[in-house]
């Protein structure tokens, strides 16, 4: 009973980590192409959501796929025009 409540535990810390780093990322990227991304309204963000958590089904990931979406740094870069391209 103790491992499962840690195994839940450590994956809804792991969830929320996952989030709160996307969330940088992606606010970064906005203020970076000159979005106004005010503060005041991310005081009232959280990272604690679980609409990205499946409670009750597998998932089927297909492990060689997802690796080859990682970058230098261990993470996946957030998708959008930014990313270069083979050819620039």
């Amino acid at each position: 009973m103790v491992l499962d409540k840690w195994c839940l535990t450590l994956l809804t810390d792991a969830a929320v980590a996952w989030t709160t780093e996307y969330y940088g990322l992606a606010i970064a990227q906005m203020r970076a192409e000159g979005s106004a991304v005010d503060d005041e309204l991310l005081a009232h963000i959280s990272p604690d959501h679980s609409e990205n958590v499946n409670f009750f089904g597998t998932i089927n990931v297909k492990v060689d796929t997802e690796l080859a979406k990682l970058g230098p740094a261990g993470a996946a870069s957030p998708p959008g025009p930014h990313m270069a391209t083979a050819d620039q």
